[in-house]
């Protein structure tokens, strides 16, 4: 089980959801339980919140899994992408727009 995914969907909130296991790439829904928004509240389009839901890919920007919710975590030994400087950081302003404007 994999708790507390966040799921981005297209032009909404992002969902904190339960799934039974990773999705597969041959998948053209996300399954999953336990839908909540990231504040803790039940999203409004929800009646039962012990319900099964059942996404459509099409409306799924991503899905974000913690690496606790996989059991696995960065350990002292293990090396992390290192972080870039401020400096080396350039935001592209045109992206920017049209990702505001879609």
């Amino acid at each position: 089980m994999i708790r507390r995914a966040v799921l981005h969907m297209l032009g909404e909130q992002p969902l904190l959801v339960d799934m039974e296991s990773l999705p597969h790439p041959g998948d053209t829904v996300l399954v999953c339980t336990n839908v909540n928004t990231t504040g803790g509240q039940r999203p409004s389009f929800i009646d039962a919140s012990d319900s099964t839901f059942v996404f459509p890919y099409h409306n799924i920007r991503f899905l974000e899994v913690p690496a606790e919710a996989l059991g696995t975590r960065l350990t002292e030994g293990d090396e992390a992408l290192p972080v870039p400087d401020e400096s080396e950081l350039h935001v592209d302003e045109d992206f920017l727009r049209r990702v505001r404007e879609a």
